[in-house]
């Protein structure tokens, strides 16, 4: 098996056909390897931009590219990605993050009205096998490349960021530091069928409706964080940022805590998470005004 790790840049352009933004490509990079991960091929073009004539100014001074740099020396997407689709030949195809996929997927809309990419078969997500090889996999708090890059001690130059090829090269030394002790093929999808783009544009939601026929209510019990007993719930639910909260009793041990449960909906499960929080002071001082009786 050979892989090939991919990097774009792009550029921010309004499309007046589409009135719409679009983040436009204007650079392929990428390097080859085999099994091993021994580097073997790169790959490194530029294309010559279409929907929008002129750079950014935050692109022009992340990339070092310029608007002439571009028209000299880029080549169409079309083209750009035919040369690309020969290099790539039956390799797994990798990119930091799914972002770059998306941003093919927004190109080939434009260009091809079209949103799937013809010459992706096989993927893996390298940030994905990174941050689960490292322990620190979170969805909601992914790690860019220059972070993992320096959690894992590599160097590399401020400079070399923010070039195809160059994040590209950083992209696998990331990847090296765990290849002989985590297996990558695990996280090696099959990306040429339907599924792969539907569970890609899937949504994830928070389930908010109690009655919601996906709602556990078998998780939504709570035991004593302090002695492990069975409690009784004590308040009725309320939503509380996108989650059910209520209070808890524990008549073996007298704790009293707040627990909250929430249901988050994924493509093909429903993820649960629980929590427990201390009732402060100021809380339980609310609670006792509101049930002494009021002066009328």
């Amino acid at each position: 098996m050979s892989y090939v790790i991919l990097d774009l840049e792009w550029n921010s352009a309004y499309s007046h056909s589409n009135h719409c933004f679009i983040n436009e490509i204007i650079e392929f990079g990428a390097v080859k390897t085999d099994d091993d991960f021994r580097i073997t091929d790169t790959f490194d073009a530029l294309i010559k931009p279409k929907i929008s004539k002129k750079l950014t100014g935050r692109v022009k001074k992340l990339t070092k590219l310029t608007n002439e740099k571009l028209r000299e020396d880029g080549d169409t997407f079309l083209n750009v990605t035919r040369e690309f689709t020969e290099f790539l030949g039956d390799s797994v195809m990798m990119t930091w993050g799914t972002t770059d996929l998306f941003t093919l997927m927004e190109n080939y809309r434009y260009y091809k009205h079209d949103r799937h990419i013809p010459f992706l078969s096989r993927y893996c997500d390298a940030q994905e096998y990174c941050e689960k090889a490292m322990g620190r996999y979170d969805e909601g708090n992914q790690i860019g490349l220059g972070a993992c890059a320096e959690l894992l001690g590599v160097t590399f130059s401020e400079e070399e960021q923010h070039r195809a090829d160059s994040d590209a090269a950083l992209s696998l030394k990331c990847i090296l530091k765990f290849t002989d002790s985590f297996s990558i093929y695990p996280f090696v999808r099959q990306a040429d069928c339907q599924e792969f783009y539907d569970r890609l544009l899937f949504k994830n939601y928070f389930i908010t409706d109690l009655h919601s026929p996906v709602v556990d209510r078998s998780q939504m019990k709570f035991r004593c964080d302090k002695c492990g007993d069975t409690t009784r719930r004590v308040k009725r639910w309320r939503l509380h940022n996108k989650g059910f909260v209520s209070d808890f009793y524990c008549k073996s041990c007298g704790r009293k805590f707040s627990g909250k449960v929430s249901f988050k909906q994924k493509y093909d499960e429903v993820k649960v998470n629980k929590r427990i929080f201390e009732i402060s002071e100021k809380e339980k001082s609310d609670k006792k005004t509101d049930a002494q009786p009021q002066n009328q």
